[in-house]
């Protein structure tokens, strides 16, 4: 993502991590952005991003998180992947480890495509709101991961991040301050944690992605102040949209609310279009930027702001997915999947 002043290393779908992107369009022409030289942005994530990884996850392993109690997040221990059966049908990506990037062409839809986008979008809806209501105390991120993968699976549909790129798990699990690509293993929750949870269904061809931060036990009231505040975010980014109007419009609305809280809005990480592919053209910027595009009618794309207590730097541990604020600070996200309609915008992913 890109502010007006200046660019971060990668600008990235939420859902990349450290791989180049693919797409039938040269990088350049699908992407279009350009630091102040004029060179076009690498997408691959500079190796700056992950360098610190191991002097501050080291350094913080043995301290608090500046300013408060909270012991920083540490990697748990992965259980084996689940399987899916052989009746569900599976997106093109699964078991070939290569993250197909974000393709070219937006997601627009005819009437059968919508009717599809509206019943995998329902589903991540019901799949996120049972999920949210197994964060407690004491209970595993892998447990949710295991109920949550259970719950796609006998609805006929498949989780879409397994397989994703190597993404060993069914659903995302971003606890505290990590940003995003949170992997779900042994490390319990603990009384005044937030998580996020990320989930993406594949359901009769047709993608349905959505997220939202939920509160475990007793959260501050700084922390819940962050999570509200972020889905105002969303929800004012939401009420703008309509065929016609620019896709930055959406930026500057996240962007201004967050800074009248004082909140980092984080820049390397984006929005997309979404339906038949897991990530698609529009790239949705959630910051100040002067990109071109606008909506169109019968187009589906995600709007996923995550904003942050202190820096929006993102370090991304060894795992190649796990990304964590620079200073540990908390971070919050939501996510809708939304269809632009001659009215405005219908929000999918809701119950």
């Amino acid at each position: 993502m890109a502010a007006a002043s200046g660019l971060q290393p990668g600008l990235l779908s939420t859902f990349v991590g450290d791989r180049l992107l693919h797409s039938r369009l040269p990088i350049p022409h699908l992407f279009g952005y350009k630091t102040g030289g004029g060179h076009h942005v690498s997408m691959r994530f500079s190796r700056a991003f992950s360098g610190l990884t191991n002097l501050l996850f080291n350094r913080r392993i043995v301290e608090e998180v500046p300013n408060t109690k909270r012991k920083p997040l540490r990697p748990g221990k992965l259980s084996p992947r689940r399987p899916v059966p052989d009746s569900i049908l599976k997106p093109p990506y699964v078991d070939t480890r290569q993250s197909p990037g974000i393709s070219s062409g937006a997601e627009v839809h005819d009437e059968m495509g919508i009717e599809c986008m509206r019943a995998s979008g329902r589903l991540a809806a019901q799949v996120l709101q049972y999920a949210g209501t197994l964060v407690k105390p004491g209970v595993k991120t892998d447990e949710i991961d295991e109920a949550v993968h259970q719950m796609i699976i006998e609805n006929g549909a498949y989780p879409s991040p397994l397989g994703y790129g190597g993404f060993p798990k069914s659903v995302c699990t971003s606890v505290n301050e990590c940003i995003c690509h949170g992997i779900p293993d042994s490390r319990e929750l603990e009384d005044g944690d937030i998580i996020n949870i990320d989930v993406t269904v594949y359901l009769n061809g047709y993608h349905g992605d959505t997220s939202a931060t939920f509160f475990c036990g007793d959260v501050s009231d700084s922390a819940r102040k962050l999570v509200q505040v972020t889905k105002e975010c969303l929800d004012k980014a939401i009420s703008i949209c309509a065929p016609g109007v620019e896709l930055k419009k959406i930026g500057k609305t996240i962007h201004d609310h967050a800074d009248k809280h004082r909140y980092g809005v984080v820049r390397t990480f984006v929005g997309h279009g979404v339906g038949r592919v897991f990530h698609a053209d529009p790239v949705v910027l959630h910051c100040r930027n002067n990109e071109g595009g606008r909506m169109k009618l019968n187009q589906t794309f995600t709007i996923e702001p995550m904003l942050t207590m202190g820096s929006i730097n993102p370090v991304m541990w060894d795992d190649d997915w796990t990304v964590v604020t620079e200073d540990g600070s908390l971070s919050a996200q939501f996510e809708h999947t939304i269809l632009i309609t001659e009215g405005g915008a219908e929000i999918l992913t809701q119950c």
